[in-house]
C-alpha cells in the first residue's frame, strides 16, 4: 500500500481518534466506580462472604444499624474492623460505621464503660450492646440480643433490704440495671408484703441478699413460684439465710459456714484476702465465652444434693489456694486443719435446670426448661466491683440465660483449603534446585543466545 500525505493524515486522525475515545472510556469506567460497586468472593470456602445465619438475621432488620467502633488510629486494628463490618455492609448497605478514638474523646468512653482498644457499641432501635470479640458469630449474636421482639420482665425482690436494681448506692445494682436496661429488658421491684403475689407476667425472679428475715407467707409465695415453673436468680452471702431455708431446701443447697478467702488474690495486686477469684470456666451457656478473670468479695462456697427432677451443674469454682475461712478476718488469716473450713476448690456458684411441659399460645402443649442459678455471692454484680474483670460479661450472661435469651448462633469456621502446601524432601530438592540453579541458568543461556544471534546478523 503506497502512504500519501492524505493517507498518513487519515491514519494520525484514525489514532487520534482512538486514543480520545479510550480516554473517554477510562474516564467513563473511572466515574462509574464512584457510582457502583461490586465484590466478589472466589474463595473456595467463601470465607470472605457471610454465613446463611447472618443473611437470614439481617433479612429480619428492616432499620438501620449504627456500629461505632472505639479504635485508636492504628491501621491494623481498623482495617481489620472494616473488614469484619464490610461483609455486613455488602449485603444491608445501611449498617453506618463510625470510628472513634478513645484517647480524644475519654469522658464519652468512661460513660459508656468502654475497656478495650477496639471495642465495639452496635445500635439498633434504641438498643444497644458492647462487643469485644471481632469476628462473625460474635457480631451476628449481638445483632440477634438486641433485635429481640419479645419484652422480657425482671422483678427483684424488695422489703427486706435487698439490693435496689436502680440503685446509686455501692452496694445496689444501679449500674447493672442501666445495661440491662439498654438491652430492653423491663425491671422492676417486688414487694411481696404490698402484692401478695408474684406476677405471671415476669420472666424471671431475682433474690439479691435480703438483709432482713422473710415472713413465712412470703417464703411460701417464693416457693409456689418455683413448683410452678418459674426462673430464679437467687445471691446469696455468708452467714444466715434469712428465712429462705425452705428454697434451699428445695434446690439441696447447703450453704457453708464461713467467708472464702483466696491467697491467690497477692498475685493480682488485692490486699484484702477475701475475694473469691475465678480465672477458668467450664463449657456451660453462662461462661463458655466469658475469658476475663471474675471477683467474688466476700463469697460463700455452696454445696448442692440436686433433688430428683433437677439437674445442678458448678459454674463457678475458686482456685485450689482457697478455703472458706470460719474465724475473724484481721491481722494473719490461714488454713485451720482442726476446724470445719473446706480446703478449695470451692463452688460458689450453681446451674439448675428441669424439664417442664406447657401450653403456646394456641393451646398446644410445648415443652420447656425451668432454669435457676444460685450464687454465693452479690456484690460482684454492684455498683462497687461490676466493672471488675469479667463481672459484668457474667452478670449479663446469667439473665440472658434465664429469660431464655441463649438462642445464639453457631457460625461454622470457614477452613482454608489451599492455605498449606505439604512437599516430600525430594520435592523440596528439586523445586530449591531449580530456583537455585536451573532457573537462573535458563535465563543466562537464552539472555547469552538473544545476544549471539543479533551479533551475528
Amino acid at each position: 500500500m503506497k502512504i500519501t500525505p492524505s493517507t498518513r493524515r487519515l491514519l494520525q486522525l484514525q489514532n487520534l481518534v482512538f486514543v480520545i475515545a479510550l480516554l473517554a472510556l477510562v474516564g467513563l469506567l473511572a466515574w462509574l466506580t464512584t457510582r457502583y460497586s461490586y465484590q466478589a468472593d472466589w474463595t473456595s470456602s467463601g470465607r470472605n462472604s457471610l454465613s446463611i445465619d447472618s443473611r437470614q438475621l439481617l433479612d429480619q432488620m428492616p432499620e438501620a444499624v449504627h456500629i461505632t467502633a472505639f479504635a485508636r488510629d492504628t491501621e491494623g486494628l481498623r482495617s481489620h474492623i472494616r473488614d469484619l463490618v464490610g461483609r455486613y455492609q455488602r449485603y444491608k448497605p445501611d449498617i453506618q460505621l463510625q470510628f472513634v478514638n478513645p484517647d480524644a474523646d475519654p469522658e464519652r468512653v468512661r460513660e459508656l464503660g468502654i475497656t478495650m482498644d477496639g471495642e465495639l457499641l452496635v445500635a439498633y432501635q434504641g438498643r444497644s450492646e458492647k462487643l469485644q470479640s471481632l469476628g462473625e458469630q460474635a457480631l451476628t449474636n449481638s445483632l440477634l440480643r438486641i433485635t429481640r421482639q419479645e419484652q422480657r420482665r425482671v422483678a427483684f425482690l424488695s422489703g427486706h433490704g435487698e439490693r435496689n436494681p436502680l440503685g446509686e448506692a455501692n452496694h445496689d445494682f444501679g449500674n447493672f440495671g442501666v445495661f440491662l436496661q439498654q438491652k430492653g429488658i423491663e425491671l422492676g421491684t417486688l414487694n411481696l408484703a404490698e402484692t401478695a403475689r408474684i406476677p405471671g407476667d415476669i420472666n424471671l425472679l431475682v433474690i439479691a441478699d435480703a438483709a432482713t428475715r422473710l415472713l413465712p407467707g412470703e417464703v411460701r409465695l417464693i416457693r409456689g413460684y418455683l413448683d410452678q415453673g418459674g426462673n430464679l436468680l437467687w445471691l446469696v452471702e455468708p452467714g444466715d439465710l434469712v428465712g429462705l431455708e425452705p428454697l434451699a431446701e428445695a434446690l439441696g443447697i447447703e450453704v457453708l459456714p464461713g467467708t472464702i478467702v483466696d491467697a491467690s488474690t497477692q498475685l493480682f495486686g488485692i490486699d484484702n484476702p477475701a475475694f473469691a477469684l475465678i480465672p477458668d470456666y467450664p463449657m456451660h451457656p453462662l461462661t463458655r465465652d466469658i475469658s476475663s478473670l471474675t471477683l467474688f468479695p466476700q463469697a460463700a462456697a455452696l454445696e448442692v444434693s440436686a433433688p430428683e427432677g433437677w439437674l445442678a451443674e458448678p459454674v463457678l469454682t475458686t482456685l485450689n489456694r482457697s478455703w472458706t475461712e470460719i474465724g475473724p478476718m484481721d491481722g494473719s488469716v490461714r488454713f485451720d486443719e482442726d476446724s470445719d473450713e473446706r480446703l478449695g476448690p470451692l463452688d460458689i456458684g450453681f446451674a439448675f435446670t428441669r424439664p417442664q411441659s406447657g401450653r403456646d399460645g394456641d393451646g398446644e402443649e410445648e415443652a420447656g426448661e425451668q432454669r435457676v442459678v444460685v450464687i454465693g455471692d452479690s456484690d460482684f454484680l454492684s455498683n462497687s466491683f461490676l466493672g471488675n474483670g469479667g463481672n459484668i460479661d457474667l452478670g449479663l450472661n446469667l439473665i440472658n440465660w434465664l429469660n431464655h435469651d441463649d438462642r445464639l448462633v453457631t457460625i461454622t469456621a470457614r477452613t482454608v483449603g489451599d492455605s498449606n502446601l505439604e512437599l516430600s524432601a525430594t520435592d523440596q530438592v528439586i523445586i530449591g534446585f531449580g530456583f537455585l540453579f536451573v532457573l537462573p541458568l535458563l535465563l543466562l543461556g537464552s539472555g547469552l543466545g538473544i545476544w549471539w544471534k543479533r551479533r551475528n546478523r
